[in-house]
C-alpha cells in the first residue's frame, strides 16, 4: 500500500522465552517507538535504531514476527525486507521490532586461504597461527598417518604462519625403503622445491629408445611409439614424410635441420628395421612446440594405469603431471582427449556397447530367470531406451515390501548423456529397495509413459499400489492411463510441489517468508485430519493469499494425508532412493552395458549384505515363546517404543462394543482393534499402532506386535532379500562375434558436443541455448536461490 505509515515499537535488552507449543514471548528490556513508512530506506532505519539504543551499527540485528506467528523471527537486512515487513502489517497500525546485537567471531583460518583446488590446510588441526616450527612439525607428525603422508606434498608458506598439504598422485612420488613413514617425518622449509630439484624426469629413460641403423621393432606401431618417446626425451619435435603400414620416414620439424630417420619392413617378416638415420641436429630443436610430439594415444598410454586408481583424474592435473614428469607442455584438449581414449581402453568402447545391447538383454533374462530387460531404437537404429528389472527385485517387492513405489530420475553425465528413470521401494526397515530402472535418451513424457508400461508388464499385480511421483513430466496422465483398471493411487511428491509453489509465486518474498510457507505446506500435508490441514493453510493465507489459492487448487487429495485415499506410510517425497542414485553417479561414465552391470553388481551386494545382517538380528527383550515371524525390524521396534513413550499418564479405556474402545487422556479417541484404526488416523497412516491403540492393546493384555503391519516384520524383511542376483556372462571378444549375427543393430544416440571447453555436466534439453543459472545460496548451477533444493531440505 503506497504511503502506508506504521508505528514501530522497537524493543532491546530483553530475552525471548518459549512455551510448550514453541510460541515465543519477549521479557524485559527497553522499548521506544518510531514512525516509519514504505519510503524509508533500510540504512536510515538501521541508523536511527542504532542511535536510539546506542548500539554498534556493525553488530546490529533487527527482527520481527509475522502477524499471527510467534514461532519464527524474520530478519530485516535490506530495503526489500523492510518493505515486506510494512506490507505484512498492512492491517495494523503498529509493528513490534526486536533489536539485538550479534558477536563478530574471528575468521576461520581454514577459510582465509581456501582455494578451488583439492587442498587441505593444517589449520583444521588447530595449529596456532603463531606456532613455532617445532610445534608445527610435531602436529604434522601426529595427524598424518602413513596412508595420508605418503601421498602428500607439504609446503610451509612464509615463515610458519600457514602450512598446507597438497594431495598429489602417488606415482609422482616414488616410495623407497629408506623413506621414513613414521609420525616424526621431518618437515623441510619447502618439500616441493627440494623434491623437484632431485626428481629425475621419467622421460630420460627414453633417451636410448632409438639406437641407430639396424635396430629392429616388432611392428610399425612399436617403432612409432619408440620414436615419439625418443623425441620427448631429447626435447624436439618431428614430422612424418612417409607413414604407412610398411615404411616410416621422419625428419626434424625445425626448418633446415638435417636430423632424419627411415625405417621399413624386412622382407618376408613383420619386423620393422631402421635403414637410414642422421642422428645429428643442426638446429636448437623445436622445444617451443613442446606439446606437438605428445599425441592423444601417447597421453592415454601414460595416464592409463594412473586412471585405474584415480577415476576422477582431472585434465588440468594431467597437464601438470606430464609437464613435471616428462617435460612436455600439453594443452587442456590434449589432456582431455587423452583421458577419453584411456577411459575407452580401460572400460571398453562406448559405441560397441550399444551394439551389444540385444545380446546383453538376452543374457540378463537367461542368467536371471523371471527378469525383464528390453530396449527400443529409433528409425535410424540409434538407441532410444533400455528397461531393466531383475527377478530378485520384482520378487522382493511383491512378497516383502509395502505396495509403495517412488519414481524419480537423474541426469547421466556419460559421453552420450541421457537420463535414468528409477522405481524404488521401502523395505521393512525403511531402507531403499531398487525395483526397476531405465536408461533413456532424454527425460520426456513419452519415455516416462514407456517406462510405466514396462513396469506394469513386470508387476502384473498392482492392486492397492501407491506411486509417489512428481505431478509434472506427464506422469499424472500416464499413471492414470496405464493403471486405469487397477486400484492405484498417485501421491504427489511434496518436494516437487514445494518447488513449483515457489516458482509460481509472483510476489517478492524473503528467504524467511518462503521458508515459512514451505514449512506450513509440509505441516498441512502431514496433518492427519482436515481440521489440522485447514489450520496450516490458513497460516499460509496470512502470509500470501496468492500462495493460499495455489495450494487449494493443487488437488490436496493427491498429497495431503487428511484426504489421500491410498497408503504411503508417511513417505512424502519421491527421492527416496538417494543411495541408488549415488550408485548411478559412480558408474555414469561407463559404457551403457558396463553401467547396467555395475548397478547389477551393487544390487547383488545390497541383497547379500542385508540378508546376512537380518540373520544376526536378535531381540533379547522378547519372551522366548514369541513367534519369530512377528518380530519387527530394528527401526520399527524403535518407532514403536517412541510411540509408547507418548503415554504420559495412565489413560482411561472404556469398552464401546465388540473390539471398539474409547481412549480418554489429553484427548478422547475411538480405537477399533479389529480394523486396526483409530480416530486420530495415525495407525492407518503409518501401519504401526498409535499410542492410543497401544494403551488399549496393553489393557487387553495382547501382544502389541500382532497389530503391526506385516511388512515391518523380520520375516517379511528376509523374504525381500531372499533371492540373489546372478552375474552376467563377461563382456569380451566373444560378444563381438555374436553381435555381428544379430538382426537388430543399435548405434549410439545422436549427440553433438557443445562448442568450447569439454564438460561432463549434463544440461537438459529445455536449457540448451539459455544462460546457465547459478544459485547464490549453494553456488550450484541450473537453478536460483528461490528454487534451491538445499533450502527445501532445510525446511
Amino acid at each position: 500500500m503506497v504511503g502506508k505509515r506504521i508505528i514501530a515499537i522497537c524493543q532491546s535488552g530483553g530475552e525471548f522465552e518459549s512455551n510448550a507449543e514453541g510460541i515465543l514471548s519477549y521479557r524485559g528490556g527497553d522499548a521506544h517507538a518510531m514512525e516509519i513508512d514504505d519510503k524509508m530506506k533500510f540504512k536510515d532505519f538501521k541508523l536511527e535504531v542504532a542511535e536510539m539504543f546506542s548500539c554498534n551499527l556493525s553488530t546490529l540485528a533487527i527482527k520481527y514476527f509475522l502477524p499471527g506467528n510467534k514461532k519464527t523471527l524474520i530478519s530485516i537486512s535490506n530495503d526489500k525486507d523492510l518493505k515486506c515487513m510494512i506490507k505484512f502489517h498492512d492491517d495494523s497500525d503498529t509493528a513490534e521490532i526486536y533489536v539485538m546485537t550479534e558477536e563478530i567471531t574471528a575468521p576461520d583460518v581454514s577459510q582465509m586461504l581456501g582455494s578451488r583446488s583439492s587442498r587441505t590446510t593444517l589449520s583444521e588441526a588447530d595449529v596456532p597461527v603463531d606456532a613455532s616450527p617445532s610445534l608445527v612439525e610435531n602436529i604434522v607428525g601426529d595427524i598424518n598417518k602413513p596412508d595420508i603422508l605418503l601421498g602428500a606434498d607439504f609446503d610451509v608458506v612464509g615463515d610458519t604462519n600457514h602450512v598446507e598439504a597438497q594431495t598429489m598422485v602417488p606415482s609422482e612420488m616414488p616410495i623407497s625403503s629408506e623413506m621414513p613413514i613414521s609420525g616424526d617425518l621431518p618437515l623441510p622449509v619447502s618439500f616441493t622445491a627440494s623434491y623437484d630439484e632431485k626428481h629425475t624426469k621419467a622421460a630420460q629413460q627414453w633417451q636410448n629408445n632409438i639406437t641407430g641403423v639396424g635396430q629392429r621393432f616388432n611392428s610399425v606401431h612399436e617403432f612409432r611409439e619408440a620414436l615419439r618417446k625418443y623425441a620427448i626425451a631429447h626435447q624436439f619435435a618431428f614430422k612424418y614424410k612417409k607413414n604407412d603400414s610398411h615404411r616410416v620416414t621422419v625428419k626434424c620439424k625445425a626448418e633446415g635441420c638435417q636430423w632424419r630417420i627411415h625405417a621399413s619392413r624386412l622382407s618376408t617378416t613383420p619386423l620393422i628395421c631402421i635403414k637410414k638415420m642422421n642422428p645429428t641436429h643442426t638446429c636448437e630443436g623445436s622445444v617451443l612446440a613442446t606439446g606437438y610430439q605428445a599425441t592423444r594415444s601417447w597421453v592415454a598410454s601414460i595416464i592409463k594405469e594412473k586412471l585405474k586408481v584415480f577415476p576422477n583424474y582431472k585434465p588440468k592435473d594431467i597437464v601438470n603431471d606430464i609437464k613435471q614428469e616428462y617435460g612436455v607442455q600439453l594443452n587442456y584438449f590434449q589432456a582431455w582427449r587423452g583421458k577419453e581414449i584411456a577411459k575407452e581402453q580401460l572400460q571398453g568402447s562406448y559405441k560397441e556397447a550399444y551394439s551389444q545391447l540385444p545380446l546383453f538383454c538376452e543374457k540378463i533374462m537367461e542368467t536371471n530367470r523371471g527378469s525383464l530387460a528390453t530396449f527400443t531404437t529409433k528409425e535410424d537404429s540409434s538407441f532410444h531406451r533400455l528397461f531393466v528389472s531383475f527377478h530378485s527385485c520384482l520378487y522382493g517387492f511383491e512378497q516383502g515390501c509395502r505396495p509403495l513405489l517412488f519414481l524419480d530420475s537423474i541426469f547421466l553425465k556419460s559421453k552420450y548423456q541421457g537420463s535414468l528413470l528409477a522405481a524404488t521401494a521401502a523395505d521393512g526397515d525403511d531402507g531403499f529397495f531398487p525395483v526397476a530402472f531405465a536408461i533413456v535418451d532424454m527425460e520426456s513424457d513419452d519415455n516416462w509413459h514407456w517406462f510405466l508400461q514396462q513396469l506394469k508388464t513386470a508387476l502384473p499385480m498392482c492392486h492397492g499400489l501407491t506411486i509417489v511421483a512428481d505431478r509434472e513430466k506427464g506422469l499424472r496422465e500416464s499413471i492414470a492411463e496405464i493403471f486405469q483398471n487397477e486400484d492405484v493411487y498417485h501421491a504427489f511428491c511434496l518436494r516437487y510441489l514445494s518447488e513449483q509453489l515457489l516458482r509460481d509465486l509472483n510476489g517478492q518474498y524473503s528467504h524467511e517468508v518462503k521458508k515459512l510457507m514451505v514449512e506450513d505446506l509440509r505441516s498441512a500435508a502431514q496433518a492427519s485430519m482436515p481440521e489440522g490441514f485447514q489450520r496450516h493453510v490458513e497460516s499460509i493465507k496470512s502470509i500470501s493469499v496468492e500462495a493460499y489459492n495455489w495450494v487449494m487448487q493443487s488437488e490436496p487429495v493427491h498429497w495431503a494425508n487428511a484426504f489421500f485415499q491410498g497408503a504411503r506410510y508417511n513417505h512424502m517425497t519421491s527421492d527416496f532412493g538417494e543411495q541408488f542414485y549415488s550408485w548411478v553417479s559412480d558408474a555414469h561414465e561407463l559404457p551403457i552395458t558396463r553401467m547396467v552391470d555395475a548397478i547389477r553388481n551393487r544390487i547383488m551386494e545390497l541383497i547379500y549384505s542385508r540378508h546376512t545382517q537380518s540373520l544376526e538380528w536378535l531381540t533379547p527383550t522378547l519372551t522366548p515363546s514369541m513367534d519369530e515371524r512377528i518380530r519387527l525390524t530394528p527401526s520399527m521396534e524403535e518407532r514403536l517404543e517412541q510411540e509408547s513413550l507418548k503415554i504420559r499418564t495412565p489413560p482411561q479405556v472404556l469398552i464401546l462394543g465388540s473390539n471398539r474402545f474409547e481412549f480418554r487422556g489429553d484427548t478422547i479417541e475411538t480405537v477399533d482393534v479389529e480394523s486396526c484404526d483409530c480416530s486420530c488416523r495415525g495407525w492407518r497412516l503409518t501401519g504401526l499402532p498409535c499410542f492410543h491403540a497401544i494403551a488399549v492393546i496393553g489393557c487387553l493384555n495382547r501382544e502389541l506386535r500382532d497389530y503391526c503391519s506385516r511388512y515391518f516384520t523380520i520375516d517379511s524383511y528376509r523374504i525381500t532379500y531372499s533371492q540373489s542376483v546372478n552375474p552376467i556372462t563377461s563382456i569380451d571378444d566373444t560378444w563381438q562375434k555374436d553381435t555381428s549375427e544379430l538382426a537388430v543393430t543399435v548405434t549410439p544416440p545422436p549427440t553433438r558436443r557443445p562448442p568450447g571447453r569439454p564438460t561432463t555436466k549434463q544440461v537438459s534439453s529445455q536449457d540448451v541455448g539459455r544462460r546457465q543459472l547459478q544459485c547464490s545460496r549453494c553456488k550450484g548451477t541450473g537453478h536460483n536461490k528461490s528454487t534451491c533444493k538445499e533450502f527445501l531440505l532445510e525446511c
